[in-house]
């Protein structure tokens, strides 16, 4: 006999990015991630953007003026060195995370990490390792899991109220040509679809399901020998003995960018793009659906609430999130990295 079909979704527990108490952040590499992060916490949090560090001084510079940053470095040592940062976020291509992060690790900040983590597994032990002995806290960047609608899922689950979990569906693709993004297609910046899109859906898959023991992956390659689409099929989760998790990602294409939880009971559904502030909306097998309320911020302002989080985890003496604790974003990277050994993409110096 299965449970009745609610008549009211879960209201979200995610506090106010507000609430949060003020951290003083520092910013290595002022691209474009970085700017949509200080964009949001300017706009909907009490942290404070206090230094940010380039390898360009000029565009340390731009970045400080554009939003009202008190100190500017032309390197990251500069940046780590500056007494006055507590936090460092780290924004740059994925090639550099590992160094970039163990920098600030080792000279005592608290790290946030853009997703993903680390071009690797092993990078990302090494850096997970260096901040539990120097005692710092440490978060990969995964805004999804920070956000009002994830949570409203989390309850769902919880609650038992899809049943017996079967198929997870997600996929995330982009159109982006060499010209509009290179990094994206340079071996030696770790790009490829996998890492920077693909990311998403793996890491919601881990969300919902744990960590799977099996992992069958094909894809193509761009030009440039990284690669271009993946699919891959994750299988034998521990906690869930028959569900599968089709996940997919493209450099070359705009998808739905949906993602689907479907159990013995109900379904659930985040239309696109599922990892940005979002409705969750649940459906019967038969047919009847509710849907959860309007998200109180759009797109990319969405990043306030890691930015938050991560604050409030440093205010309370935590030095790793429950919400994504270090060793599922190192299960993560594991899961990234058997999926590239299969459609055979390596990074230069790997």
């Amino acid at each position: 006999v299965g449970m009745a079909f609610p008549h009211v979704l879960p209201s979200s527990r995610v506090p106010d990015p507000a609430a949060a108490p003020p951290l003083n952040w520092g910013i290595i590499a002022p691209g474009g991630i970085a700017r949509q992060f200080a964009s949001a916490v300017r706009l909907s949090t009490r942290q404070r953007i206090v230094a940010v560090g380039s390898r360009s001084i000029d565009n340390a510079r731009a970045f400080a003026a554009d939003f009202g940053v008190t100190s500017a470095y032309g390197s990251y040592e500069q940046l780590v060195a500056d007494p006055t940062v507590e936090a460092v976020y780290v924004a740059s291509p994925h090639s550099e995370h590992a160094a970039q992060a163990l920098l600030a690790i080792e000279a005592g900040k608290h790290v946030l990490v853009e997703k993903a983590f680390t071009r690797n597994a092993r990078e990302a032990r090494k850096v997970v390792d260096a901040a539990r002995r120097r005692g710092v806290a440490l978060m990969e960047a995964m805004w999804t899991r920070f956000l009002p609608h994830t949570d409203v899922v989390r309850q769902l689950l919880a609650a038992g109220t899809i049943g017996e979990l079967e198929v997870f569906a997600a996929d995330h693709g982009q159109q982006i040509p060499p010209e509009r993004a290179w990094r994206l297609h340079d071996p030696k910046l770790a790009g490829g679809a996998l890492l920077d899109l693909g990311v998403y859906p793996v890491s919601f898959a881990s969300f919902v399901l744990g960590r799977p023991d099996a992992v069958l992956a094909s894809g193509s390659l761009t030009e440039t020998g990284v690669d271009r689409q993946v699919s891959a099929l994750l299988t034998r989760f521990a906690d869930h003995p028959h569900a599968q998790a089709l996940v997919s990602c493209t450099l070359a294409a705009k998808t739905p960018t949906t993602a689907t939880i479907s159990g013995s009971l109900a379904r659930i559904e985040l239309d696109g793009d599922f990892y940005a502030p979002n409705r969750v909306r649940l459906v019967s097998p038969s047919g009847e659906s509710i849907t959860s309320e309007a998200p109180p911020v759009l797109g990319h302002q969405g990043l306030a609430y890691e930015a938050a989080h991560f604050a409030q985890l440093v205010a309370d003496g935590f030095t790793e999130s429950p919400q994504l604790p270090l060793d599922e974003t190192i299960a993560i990277m594991e899961v990234l990295d058997e999926i590239r050994s299969q459609v055979r993409v390596r990074y230069p110096g790997e």
